[in-house]
């Protein structure tokens, strides 16, 4: 097994391979608005520092958010490029779950990450490993009490640390293809099924039609 991890739902452009054991080599960088710019050569970095080839790639792991549009596109259409390029399997996996694998944490807590508009995407867990229920976007600020008196931790819950009063800032904040990466090779040896490789927005994209737009059309 090799597989190819990359995520671009946060501001983290990341990428990472794991060989079914272990991390072989991982990149990372935050920079919410060059994901399109550094992802590729992230990916390029993976493969030389661990020795590895492309050819031996056996699959590709992606990040699927919730995230903003933009980002998180970049990530999926490069993997969704890379698997049909290597004629290998795609799959996606829950952005928060990979922060979540990332804390090691054997306690119930709350991840959530910047969703801007004053809002986050967030998902409570039992364990590092287990997610209750879906994700979802709220402002942090009307949050349920049973979710804000959970431990948190995240980029989220760091901007809006009021909303969290038992924030955990020791713990990341961005994703990590490394972590993602490990989760992916861990379900995926006890046979459970991964998430297809499909966009979770959660809302509408900020972009919207200019008011008063006319329709040109040609004679």
């Amino acid at each position: 097994m090799l597989l190819l991890a990359l995520d671009t739902a946060t501001p983290a452009v990341t990428a990472a391979l794991h060989d079914g054991e272990r991390v072989l080599a991982a990149a990372d960088q935050i920079d919410a608005r060059r994901h399109g710019e550094l992802l590729m050569p992230a990916v390029e970095r993976v493969f030389r520092e661990s020795g590895r080839a492309r050819r031996e790639v056996t699959g590709v792991v992606v990040g699927v958010g919730p995230g903003p549009y933009t980002g998180l596109r970049v990530g999926l259409a490069t993997a969704g490029a890379l698997g049909a390029a290597l004629d290998v399997p795609v799959h996606g996996l829950c952005t928060l779950d990979g922060l979540a694998y990332a804390a090691g944490l054997d306690e119930p807590f709350v991840v959530a990450t910047d969703a801007r508009r004053k809002e986050v995407y967030w998902a409570a867990y039992d364990n590092h490993r287990s997610r209750r229920g879906e994700p979802s976007v709220d402002r942090a600020a009307d949050l349920p009490a049973d979710v804000t008196d959970l431990p948190a931790f995240g980029a989220g819950a760091v901007l809006y640390a009021d909303a969290f009063p038992r924030l955990r800032p020791e713990l990341p904040q961005h994703q990590s293809a490394a972590a993602l990466a490990s989760l992916a090779a861990e379900r995926s040896a006890s046979g459970e099924e991964l998430l297809p490789p499909l966009p979770l927005y959660l809302r509408r994209p900020d972009a919207k039609v200019p008011a008063g737009y006319k329709v040109v059309t040609p004679r």
